[in-house]
């Protein structure tokens, strides 16, 4: 039986609608009044008495589900799930009274180790060199002489450090103007999609794939639909045939360089067709390369935004908060002039401006080589957390799984043998206070989910992958 759910929408435009429906859902869930296993209402009868579209419902729920908090079960629906604590019963059990009528609570549990999809450590980020390049920027006459708002494109010291530096690194034969900077790449994929595609029109993406990367496409009211990944990344035969009998398709999500969240590198091959394929069909690209700078073995693959045949019809997403920390918002956007003030009109009418001091700070670090410095540095403890992992899967869980080293980026992508289910070892691990996303996260349609993990490493020092690999060997479902 589906639950009734009180949602309460602010409408006051200061975060996207799905937001505001995911956190009533949560704190539904914290209240109480749902509980684990309860089934969700349909996103259709959600929508309808929310009054807003169900691709709005469609992508708070998967943010949920990606985070989580909801399970989608084939055929059956959405459900809380059902690994979270049962808040109602937990209060009944610590509501005994003693003497002094205080609450006794029960046998804590354990500390959570949690698994992230694969973010930078950062501790190791050059904070001290940051620092004083923030003071600096905050110091500056342009700064504090400057009453008025500053340009929503961004710093132009920024953009210009930016253009040089994918000129030099990625060869994208850019200039600042063809720069667009936003606080994280998550908003860069929101303003690539509302810049060009209309509600109801569809974008192609990765299955599996980035759920974010599909939240930011539902609400900008686009259709997502999956495409099937493989060892050589997306199948470019299957968008080829999605592109025939698909009129409504005006554009493709891809993540070539380390697939997200297989880490497959997309071939010179497919890469060609998949260019090729754009162009006959006239299909706008959104290239995310969210971890270029991760390349352990050869020299990183240039992204699709650099051919020189290319139309202008890529949309090149990238992210400082991947070489920094999660905590640094900073991404930015490379596109043609016209797709490009279409983001900037959008971006403005939501952010007027990015934030300044940090842009310009970043733009310090750049000019000054402090960025490709702690590049290297971080290239390399990467690498060495990656072979440390890698040893301790093979050491630790043996014939149970299995991968491929991956040649760059931040996560291994664990496949699991046949017998063994992902969401019950995910579950057993969670009692045992590890957090670990199984496939079905990944997953535009549960009847697709892998039976995988993605561990990211690079956040998480020896000991910490050493336990991870030991709660995983401890709660091991049995086939």
């Amino acid at each position: 039986m589906q639950n009734e759910i009180a949602i309460e929408l602010a409408g006051d435009g200061k975060q996207p609608v799905f937001l505001e429906i995911a956190t009533s859902i949560i704190r539904e869930i914290e209240r109480g009044r749902l509980k684990p296993g309860d089934a969700l209402p349909g996103t259709r009868a959600l929508a309808s008495s929310l009054k807003v579209h169900r691709n709005t419902v469609d992508a708070a729920f998967h943010e949920l589900t990606m985070q989580g908090w909801l399970v989608a079960k084939p055929s059956r629906g959405t459900f809380v799930a059902s690994d979270l604590p049962d808040v109602r019963s937990a209060n009944r059990r610590t509501r005994s009274r003693s003497g002094e009528g205080r609450l006794r609570t029960g046998k804590a549990a354990p500390p959570l180790l949690h698994v992230s999809d694969g973010s930078p450590d950062p501790r190791e980020m050059p904070r001290a060199a940051l620092a004083r390049a923030f003071r600096r920027a905050l110091s500056t006459p342009a700064f504090l002489a400057n009453g008025s708002y500053g340009d929503p494109r961004g710093a132009i010291s920024l953009r210009t450090a930016l253009a040089d530096y994918l000129v030099q690194d990625r060869g994208l034969p850019v200039s600042p103007d063809e720069v667009l900077v936003t606080r994280g790449s998550q908003m860069g994929l929101f303003l690539a999609a509302t810049a060009i595609l209309e509600p109801g029109q569809t974008i192609a993406v990765e299955e599996p794939g980035y759920p974010l990367a599909w939240a930011a496409f539902r609400a900008a009211r686009a259709r997502v639909v999956g495409v099937p990944v493989d060892a050589q990344g997306i199948d470019v035969s299957k968008l080829a045939a999605l592109a025939e009998r698909e009129p409504t398709l005006k554009a493709i999500y891809v993540t070539p360089h380390h697939q997200y969240p297989t880490t497959v590198t997309l071939g010179a091959g497919r890469r060609l067709k998949l260019l090729d394929l754009a162009r006959r069909y006239r299909l706008t690209i959104i290239e995310d390369d969210y971890d270029h700078e991760y390349r352990f073995e050869g020299r990183p693959i240039l992204p699709l935004a650099a051919r020189t045949d290319a139309d202008g019809s890529t949309i090149y997403i990238g992210s400082l908060s991947k070489l920094l920390a999660p905590a640094v918002r900073v991404g930015y956007a490379v596109a043609s002039p016209e797709i490009l003030t279409r983001m900037v009109d959008r971006r403005e009418a939501i952010d007027r401006q990015g934030d300044l001091p940090l842009e310009q700070a970043l733009a310090n670090l750049i000019e000054e080589g402090e960025l490709r410095r702690h590049a290297r540095k971080a290239r390399r403890i990467y690498a060495a957390r990656r072979d440390f992992l890698a040893n301790e899967i093979h050491r630790g869980l043996g014939d149970d799984v299995v991968f491929n080293m991956p040649a760059g980026g931040l996560a291994i992508w664990l496949r699991l043998s046949a017998g063994l289910n992902a969401e019950t070892w995910s579950s057993n691990a969670a009692r045992a206070g590890l957090s670990i996303a199984p496939g079905l996260r990944f997953a535009l349609d549960a009847a697709n989910a892998t039976q995988a993990f993605r561990i990211g490493y690079a956040n998480l020092d020896e000991s910490d992958l050493k336990r991870v690999i030991a709660i995983l060997i401890r709660t091991r479902p049995r086939r």
